[in-house]
This record gives C-alpha cells, structure tokens and sequence, in this order.
C-alpha cells in the first residue's frame, strides 16, 4: 500500500491550498483518512480525520475542510485563510485493511511542505 500526497507549496497569508492524498495497492477497505502536520521543532499534529467522525484541530476549525472521494481511495483537504502558522510538512494518514488480512493497518504518506508567508 502507498499513499501518494501533493497539493503543498508557498501561499501567502489568507490564501488557499488544496492537499491530495491517494491511496493505491491491494486495498480491501479503508476505515478513518486524516491529516496531521509537523512544524519545525515542533510534534506531529493531528489536523483533521474523516471516518465514522469528522474530527479538526481548534486551530484550524472553520478554515480547513477534510472531504474523501471513497471510488478514488483520495482525501483531501481543502484550507482556506491559510496563516504562517499552518507552515508545516502535511502527512496523510489512513487506516486500511489490505486483501488477506484481518485487521487495519496505519499508512503514512511521504509528506508535502505547507508554507505561508506573512
């Protein structure tokens, strides 16, 4: 299984990006799809998750939006009014249940950089 993320690059502040990630291999089912972010010196954070909930961080509340095409195994994020403080490299994450198996599994995509300048 891969997850494939694009969509990141440099905005500046109160512009938008929209972030991809597609999941590919021999997937039986995916379960949550989300979002976390890590900024220089700082912890990986959750931004949003799309399963049985919708789950978003305070701080981006009412500025990102997390949506999932389930025919194209994509989510994505859409995040508007972006701030400097959204700089980070943006990981997607989901839980995925591979042909054969029993159970879910958690993939990582590879990463896109976020920045926003001020």
């Amino acid at each position: 299984v891969q997850l494939q993320a694009s969509g990141g690059g440099l905005v500046q502040a109160g512009g938008s990006l929209r972030l991809s990630c597609a999941a590919s291999g021999r997937i039986f089912s995916i379960n949550d799809m989300g979002w976390y972010r890590q900024a220089p010196g700082k912890q990986r954070e959750l931004v949003a998750i799309l399963g049985g909930r919708t789950i978003y961080s305070d701080s981006v509340k009412d500025r990102f939006t997390i949506s999932r095409d389930n025919a194209k195994n994509t989510v994505y994020l859409q995040m508007n009014s972006l701030k400097p403080d959204d700089t980070a490299v943006y990981y997607c994450n989901a839980l995925i249940q591979t042909y054969g198996s029993r159970g879910s599994t958690s993939y990582w995509g590879q990463g896109t950089q976020v920045t926003v300048s001020s």
